[in-house]
């Protein structure tokens, strides 16, 4: 699996997710943008990139440090990062 398997849009423009992610206008002002993290995060740890899997992870977690602990996603994301460590 590829990073343009969790963020396919990016395949088809040619620009690598990470560029994306780095425009901090995008990402911070959407609602879903924190799930980007998330995306690429999994995407780093499925090509075995552990530094950057657990710098996207831990984005993710700081956008979301105040959301409700029962949301399924972010239960998710913290057994996945708690598996890098």
């Amino acid at each position: 699996m590829t990073i343009e398997t969790f963020v396919p849009s990016t395949a088809s423009i040619g620009t690598p997710p990470q560029k994306i992610l780095d425009h901090r206008g995008i990402v911070l002002n959407s609602p879903i943008g924190a799930l980007a993290h998330l995306g690429l995060a999994r995407a780093y740890n499925l090509q075995g990139d552990t530094a950057k899997a657990k710098a996207a992870y831990q984005d993710f977690l700081t956008i979301w440090k105040d959301a409700d602990p029962d949301i399924p996603i972010l239960i998710a994301a913290k057994a996945e990062y708690a598996k890098l460590k």
